[in-house]
């Protein structure tokens, strides 16, 4: 509650008073009270039928609405329960950035703040932006590190940033003490918008393109039909849609529960002060720069002549609104905020005081609270859910108004072409699944509130809400031993420790603690033996009169026959990669299609959606928590499995890529032989219930072979090596299939009209522009990762997509997209590694051959290398 005027707070002084919107001086839309109520909307029209209904009226839905409309389609629909704003855009503080760690999120932001600067001439309406730049400070020598880092991946992005030196940031900010600070990372055209302002304008466009803006017209029920169409009822009428959005914000749960769908979401109260004039403030020529202190966790920006500032609060003393998510958000709330606490924040105000001093003797007039929506990973979920035929979700917007602009294109864009224009599956809503409860939702949004500037590390893990349910039937034998990561809820090892190593988790952008021991595990598969858990592989079982026909469409290879294995691609209409994975043939017409842990829902809604579009006769069945996967892979494998089985595992009688159901000690699996070591070895898929027995079986039979676990670290180690290609790195939406290496997998003369396969055959008559190649390069205690620029001459000219060390030659290794002129093996270029350029080579590939190459040229008498 605010203190009367006289009282001060610790050298903060307290006064009420409103802040009015000013069109050539923004103002934050939480300091608006007192204005007038946004007008109703006077649309009086109703339409029965529409393409597409989006559900809520804040900056999300009102730009989606604006972008679909704008691009072409007819009948689009908005409907909103109260007013637009209501809800999480009026009281946002309105922050605009280039920045963000994730590649293509920066895209996202790119095209929000390119919408931004032209709007206003587009539809006439004032939106307040404000572009004077922000500045990140770095206060510790791992900060300056974290900037590097993520210098290296910017670029080869059109977004301008650089780091720059403390006399550089006091001259554009000369209000902060400089005592601690060491660097700034600083993005041009960086700044805020009004949120209202910016809302009410993709509005006017919305409706100036011919959508319909409803308001008030609350949805109290949706219902699915059987021909995929939606009825929607509001007390306004009733209507009739192809497809519904959710873009609900802070309702969105309640809208998701209509359908009997849990979106893992949760509000969060988030508190930012605006002070009253500071006459060194006023006294500027020019707007201060957006300051983000990460090691005091709080953002600042001038607001007219004073300062706004908010922090976020550790995970500790941050407020989530449990009632909400027991008891629904109350009926009404839309434009209200909660009682300020700013006991809650004042060592955060007391930081801020110390870094810019002149808030010592600066009013406080204003502190808003209001709620924002986090899902547990703190990005939002965008675009089509599985399991619910056209039911498109925008929501879980922690930062919406930077998000807005983009994420409305985006999903326009993938709504009307049937494909995402670019790879963000990280925003994927079905990254989350049945595990996801609600103490883990709120056990990792709280984590991820605290962790808003916490440094942002490769290879982070973060370990709120673990372990959920979805735990192997080894996690409790392996949890002690190693280094477990996080892959759609469920644990897996990265790394095992011996007595006597280094236990912690220590990330770092150096090697680290887990550099020795993965590469003895690395060392334990190429010359021994090694057993690897893989349970959080996505599977999924299909037959069916009709399932070789649903596989031949959706796949660029062809079916594999029965009783064998082969790599499968599914391309998108433009003939990009959707997903990678592996198909088994186990019986006629009935087949084991395995993906990877962060790809399971992503592949099934995509599989699904064509069958019903086709009209196949197909069960498709996901299974992946009802198998356990283990994988042995070196040059010993054959001979402990053959203690454990009468089947002959023999190389003539088991052969590469070939699947067979047979029993380990008495235990059903099915066997299939490969592995993504690229050495010999078998994937034994079995219940999840015998995962136990089966790896103690195993270990003990290998006692004599010097048999020992290996984590997913080595297993990417080894895969690189053998040039083996990963989802989600060297291919995926942003990606081709030719430019990616991987012509062997793709038959663009079988008969079957494979999804892209017309796309494919022009992007081939055209020729390619890029190649991905593999490079090494000698550095010192620094590995390449994925996403850094490569330079040559110096110009930024392409950038890796992942790397690691190689433990057989002792340099780094990457993969790396270059211009196909650029391609040739011997070609020389740099790799952009923490701020400095380490030459490279571009190699003849693989660097190691695979276990059935080796064989292969053994048989002909060759010299294996």
């Amino acid at each position: 509650m605010l203190r009367p005027a006289a009282q001060r707070l610790r050298g903060l002084a307290l006064r009420r008073g409103p802040l009015r919107g000013c069109p050539g001086r923004t103002s934050s839309g939480g300091g608006r009270e007192g204005e007038e109520k946004p007008p109703l909307s006077t649309e009086t029209k109703w339409k029965d039928r529409a393409e597409t209904v989006i559900i809520g009226g804040g900056c999300i839905g009102v730009s989606l609405a604006y972008h679909l409309a704008k691009a072409g389609m007819k009948d689009v629909v908005l409907l909103e329960k109260s007013e637009l704003t209501a809800g999480s855009t009026w009281h946002a503080a309105g922050l605009t950035t280039y920045f963000h760690p994730g590649i293509n999120l920066k895209k996202i932001h790119y095209d929000s703040i390119k919408l931004y600067e032209k709007l206003e001439e587009e539809t006439g309406q004032v939106v307040g932006f404000h572009q004077p730049g922000s500045i990140r400070l770095a206060t510790t020598p791992v900060r300056v590190d974290e900037f590097k880092y993520q210098m290296t991946r910017t670029g080869w992005h059109a977004t301008e940033q650089y780091i720059i030196e403390p006399e550089k940031i006091q001259e554009m900010f000369p209000l902060l003490n400089m005592n601690k600070i060491l660097a700034g990372l600083y993005n041009p055209g960086d700044g805020h918008i009004d949120p209202y302002s910016l809302t009410m304008a993709l509005a006017a466009g919305a409706r100036k393109y011919g959508a319909l803006l409803k308001y008030p017209a609350p949805v109290t029920s949706l219902k699915f039909r059987s021909d995929g169409t939606w009825d929607i009822e509001t007390p306004q009428g009733s209507m009739r849609a192809n497809r519904i959005v959710n873009a609900a914000g802070f309702w969105a749960r309640e809208v998701g529960k209509m359908i009997g769908l849990e979106h893992p979401l949760i509000p969060v109260q988030h508190q930012y002060v605006v002070t009253s004039t500071i006459p060194e403030v006023k006294a500027l020529k020019r707007e201060l720069p957006v300051i983000r202190d990460l090691e005091g966790s709080f953002y600042l920006r001038q607001e007219r002549d004073g300062i706004l500032f908010g922090p976020y609060e550790s995970q500790e003393k941050m407020k989530l609104l449990d009632s909400w998510v027991t008891n629904g958000v109350p009926p009404g709330f839309g434009q209200e905020l909660f009682e300020s606490d700013l006991d809650r924040i004042m060592e955060y105000v007391e930081t801020a005081m110390e870094m810019v001093p002149v808030l010592k003797k600066a009013d406080i007039i204003n502190i808003v609270n209001g709620p924002i929506t986090y899902s547990p990973d703190i990005l939002p979920m965008v675009g089509p859910h599985q399991g619910v035929r056209n039911y498109w979700v925008a929501v879980g917007f922690g930062y919406g108004i930077i998000h807005a602009g983009g994420v409305g294109k985006y999903l326009s864009d993938w709504i009307l072409h049937g494909e995402p224009p670019f790879d963000l599956i990280e925003l994927d809503p079905n990254r989350y699944g049945k595990w996801t409860t609600t103490q883990y939702t709120e056990a990792k949004a709280r984590e991820s509130y605290g962790f808003n500037n916490v440094v942002v590390y490769p290879k982070e893990e973060r370990f709120a809400g673990r372990p959920t349910q979805r735990v192997s039937g080894l996690y409790k034998i392996l949890a002690s031993k190693c280094s477990m990561g996080f892959h759609s809820g469920w644990e897996q090892p990265h790394w095992f420790y011996k007595p006597g190593q280094d236990t912690q988790y220590r990330p770092s952008f150096r090697r680290t603690n887990w550099f020795e021991p993965v590469g003895s595990e690395y060392k334990q598969v190429m010359q021994r033996v090694g057993v690897i858990d893989l349970s959080p592989f996505g599977k999924f079982n299909i037959k069916g009169q009709d399932s070789i026909r649903l596989l031949d469409r959706l796949f660029a290879n062809v079916i594999p026959k029965v009783g064998f294995t082969n790599i499968s691609h599914m391309l998108t209409p433009k003939g990009q990669v959707y997903a990678e994975l592996t198909v088994s043939h186990q019986f006629p017409g009935e087949f084991l299609l395995i993906t990877g842990s962060g790809s399971e829902l992503h592949d099934l809604r995509w599989i699904e959606e064509e069958a019903v579009k086709g009209g196949y006769d197909v069960e498709i069945k996901n299974i992946t928590d009802e198998l356990g996967v283990l994988g042995v892979a070196g040059p010993h494998a054959r001979k402990v499995l053959q203690k454990l089985t009468s089947e002959d595992l023999s190389d003539v009688v088991f052969k590469f890529l070939q699947t067979k159901s047979l029993k380990i000690s008495n235990i059903p699996v099915t066997a299939i032989r490969i592995s993504y070591t690229g050495e010999l070895g078998w994937e034994l898929y079995h219940r999840r219930e015998d995962s136990a027995a089966l790896y103690d079986v195993i270990m003990n039979a290998g006692q004599e072979e010097g048999i020992d676990n290996f984590g997913t670290y080595a297993m990417n180690v080894l895969r690189l090596e053998k040039a083996f290609r990963a989802w989600g790195s060297e291919m995926n939406c942003d990606t081709n299939p030719l430019e990616a290496g991987l012509e062997y997998f793709v038959k663009l003369n079988k008969p079957a009209d494979f999804i892209g396969k017309q796309a494919l055959k022009q992007i081939k008559a055209k020729g390619l522009k890029r190649r991905l190649v593999c490079l090494t390069l000698a550095t010192d205690d620094v590995d390449p990762e994925g996403n850094e620029s490569i330079w040559y001459n110096g110009k930024v000219v392409g950038n890796t997509t992942s790397g690691s060390y190689s433990y057989s030659i002792q340099k780094s290794l990457a993969f790396a997209y270059v211009p196909v002129e650029l391609s040739d093996v011997g070609q020389q270029v740099e790799v952009e590694l923490l701020g400095k350029n380490y030459p490279a080579v571009i190699i003849q590939e693989p660097l190691v051959l695979t276990e059935p190459a080796r064989n292969r040229l053994q048989k002909k008498g060759g010299k294996v290398p």
